[in-house]
């Protein structure tokens, strides 16, 4: 764990690094400097895989190279990195180990939230903790039978401080944090973001995730009980802005879709070393190996060709995200809230993420499962691992279902419908 402290108690622990760049760092720099990084995350993947061991060591290596504050600006200690460049690298990450990108999607997006001004205090603190090597986990999903919407969590003040109570389920990534970002409900009804210890007393993370893909996540559960939070950690919302449009939504869904792409790439990897170690060959194959018939070939092209839709897919919908961004955060300097050229380009950016959504979804899961034409029954070997990368590639595309997206984005075509910015699930009660 880190030992990085908490901001309303700052010391000279958490100051910027002294080596941090003064300009944005470029992707192919990046790139280069994490390389041998993810060259050691591949090589152990089916080891963990095969021993379901989680990745503790693997996120703190990340946080200690700065991959875990590649957006936050240099000035305050990071990378300065654009989002486009965090989900080039990603989807590096996600080839790597498809479970490290997921489980930091709530680290990342809490340091993307800092940039887009989500916060009513001075960032700067909280970004410096991200630059000293802090990891954010979450805890938002409740299996509560509350309606749709609502939160059993709940945040009430306790004299100076607050306590906080709940249990949360799918708390991707908290059992590597440092910190854990809770929505909880006031007594009031309202809404309110509580950022709690991951060792505060009363905190109880679960490694009971039991999904038959992306095993290594620690998506389990938080258990919360008289957990004492001081105010500065309590941020209480004045009305519920779910449902609002806002770039996060998008955000969220393209590390999911990152991830889901990095897969890919990993099974046509894979696939592709496979052929090149056959030596034996069907008698009904017209090559003098596997590589050399000309239908494996033509099956190896084909599953580059969906990777290849899938992630430039992806990519796009980064750049069109990037620009939203970049009209929000200047809005927030102008002290401008909601700009019509704001609103207008994360419209832009939210619909072409779901169109890569459904892009990504069917042709990763394609390529995950015709991998196995190219090597018959001997593919299916246990100790080669390939059926991981389809079990990782469901399990992502099951997030945010896609016929829910589809409809989405049919009844926007056809009769002007608004996005969905807002997900949740609970039962539906009048």
């Amino acid at each position: 764990m880190s030992t990085t402290t908490a901001p309303d108690a700052p010391t000279d622990s958490a100051t910027p690094s002294d080596s941090a760049d003064s300009a944005a760092a470029t992707h192919e720099d990046l790139r280069a400097r994490f390389a041998p990084v993810l060259a050691e995350f591949a090589e152990g993947a089916v080891e963990r895989e095969r021993e379901r061991r989680l990745p503790f060591d693997e996120v703190r290596a990340l946080a200690d190279a700065g991959f875990t504050a590649i957006t936050v600006p240099s000035e305050h200690g990071g990378s300065g990195a654009d989002v486009e460049t965090l989900f080039a690298l990603l989807i590096d990450l996600g080839e790597a180990d498809s479970n490290l990108p997921q489980l930091l999607r709530a680290h990342f997006a809490f340091a993307n939230g800092l940039l887009l001004g989500d916060e009513e205090e001075d960032p700067s603190t909280w970004q410096r903790l991200l630059a000293g090597g802090a990891v954010f986990g979450n805890a938002s999903h409740e299996r509560s039978t509350a309606r749709v919407g609502d939160l059993a969590t709940t945040v009430a003040p306790d004299g100076e401080d607050f306590l906080i109570n709940g249990e949360k389920a799918y708390s991707t990534g908290s059992i590597f944090a440092d910190w854990i970002n809770v929505t909880a409900q006031t007594p009031d009804g309202r809404r309110a973001r509580v950022t709690v210890r991951r060792d505060d007393d009363g905190v109880q993370v679960r490694d009971d995730w039991d999904g038959f893909g992306q095993q290594l996540t620690g998506s389990g559960t938080t258990v919360l009980h008289d957990v004492r939070v001081p105010a500065s950690r309590v941020r209480i919302r004045g009305g519920s802005a779910d449902g609002l449009p806002t770039p996060q939504t998008a955000f969220l869904q393209l590390v999911l879709l990152s991830s889901l792409v990095g897969v890919g790439r990993a099974a046509l990897r894979d696939g592709v070393e496979f052929v090149r170690s056959r030596t034996r060959v069907y008698s009904q194959g017209s090559g003098a190996t596997a590589a050399q018939d000309p239908l494996v070939q033509a099956v190896v092209g084909r599953l580059s060709a969906r990777l290849a839709a899938a992630e430039d897919s992806v990519l796009a919908a980064a750049r069109l995200l990037g620009r939203a961004q970049e009209s929000v955060i200047r809005d927030h300097r102008d002290g401008v809230a909601g700009s019509e050229r704001s609103l207008a380009l994360i419209d832009a950016a939210e619909l072409r993420t779901v169109q890569a959504q459904l892009t990504a979804v069917e042709n990763v899961l394609a390529v995950t499962t015709q991998l196995f034409e190219v090597g018959g029954a001997s593919a299916t070997s246990r100790g080669r691992a390939l059926d991981r990368h389809w079990r990782n590639a469901r399990t992502l595309s099951s997030h945010n279902p896609a016929i829910y997206q589809e409809r989405a984005i049919g009844d926007r075509l056809l009769n002007d419908s608004e996005l969905l910015y807002f997900w949740s699930t609970g039962e539906k009660k009048g």
